[in-house]
């Protein structure tokens, strides 16, 4: 896990909006953006599409991840606790 991705999980424990999360980080929006889609893939990372509905990752279109809320999953925060 880079530091970044660390940094990224450190923020999300409760359902978070990519504005929020921004604030958070001091990534520019490319580089939160390729580090949430790497992180998705990885599956450390649930997408949402609004606080309480879930985003399939295969039906996604990450040109909208501004407006998504994201979440760690249980197994980002497992790597994110082995760190």
């Amino acid at each position: 896990m880079t530091d970044e991705e660390f940094d990224i999980i450190d923020e999300l424990y409760f359902v978070t909006a990519y504005t929020d999360l921004k604030e958070a980080t001091d990534l520019s929006d490319a580089e939160l953006k390729e580090n949430l889609i790497q992180m998705a893939m990885k599956g450390w990372v649930r997408v949402y599409k609004s606080v309480d509905e879930e985003s399939e990752l295969d039906k996604l279109d990450f040109d909208n991840y501004q407006s998504f809320f994201y979440l760690a999953s249980k197994k980002g925060l497992f790597e994110h606790n082995t760190q």
